[in-house]
C-alpha cells in the first residue's frame, strides 16, 4: 500500500530518489521532496497554497504536520517551508511557513511558526515554541516556550546531527529495501 500523493490544481507532490513515505502520510499539492528524504507514519505535509522544500538526507518523523503560509498584500511571497539537508524532525513536530538549515535537529513536539529561520547546524529542544519572524543562530542549543539560547553546541553534538540524519537514511533504505523484497 503506497502513500498519499495528492494533488492540489495542478501541484503534484515531486521527489528524488530512494525517497520513503508511510502509506499512513498524506502528501499534498507543490512539495518538494529531494534524494533520501523519509517520511514516517501519519505525517502531514500540505503544499497547496504556497511550496514546501526538503533537502537530501532529511527525515520527518511520526505524527509531524508541515504547512505554509498563501501569498496576500500583507505578505506578498508568502512563507513557504524550506527545509535544509541532513535535517531531523522529531516525532510530532508542527512547522509552518519557516525556514530550516542543513543539520538542523528540531525535537520532539517543537512548533516553529511564520516567519521564523534556523541557521546551520542547530539543535532545538523537546517542546520547544519558536515565535514568528525568530531567528535562531549557526551552532547552539535552543530551548523553551518561548525558544532561549541555552548554549553552544559542543563539536560531540555538531557530529550528532549529521549522525542522526544518516541513521533515519539507514532506516528508510531497510524500510524500502523490504517492501520490495515483499512485493510480488
Amino acid at each position: 500500500m503506497s502513500a498519499v500523493l495528492r494533488p492540489y490544481k495542478d501541484l503534484f507532490p515531486q521527489q528524488g530518489d530512494r525517497v520513503m513515505i508511510d502509506s499512513s502520510s498524506v502528501v499534498i499539492g507543490d512539495v518538494r521532496m529531494d534524494d533520501d528524504v523519509s517520511i514516517w507514519p501519519l505525517v502531514a505535509i500540505r503544499g497547496d497554497v504556497n511550496y514546501v522544500a526538503i533537502g537530501a538526507r532529511t527525515n520527518i518523523q511520526d505524527g509531524s504536520v508541515l504547512h505554509v503560509t498563501h501569498k496576500s498584500s500583507y505578505n506578498p511571497e508568502g512563507n513557504p517551508l524550506i527545509i535544509g539537508e541532513d535535517v531531523t524532525v522529531g516525532h510530532k513536530v508542527m512547522l509552518h511557513g519557516c525556514i530550516i538549515g542543513n543539520r538542523v535537529l528540531v525535537g520532539m513536539g517543537s512548533i516553529l511558526l511564520d516567519g521564523v529561520v534556523i541557521e546551520d547546524d542547530v539543535m532545538i529542544g523537546a517542546g520547544s515554541l519558536v515565535p514568528q519572524n525568530k531567528r535562531l543562530e549557526s551552532g547552539f542549543l535552543y530551548l523553551g516556550s518561548p525558544v532561549k539560547q541555552i548554549r553552544p553546541l559542543t563539536e560531540a553534538e555538531k557530529e550528532a546531527l549529521k549522525y542522526s540524519a544518516n541513521n533515519y537514511v539507514k532506516w528508510k533504505n531497510d524500510y524500502l529495501d523490504q517492501e520490495s523484497q515483499n512485493q510480488p
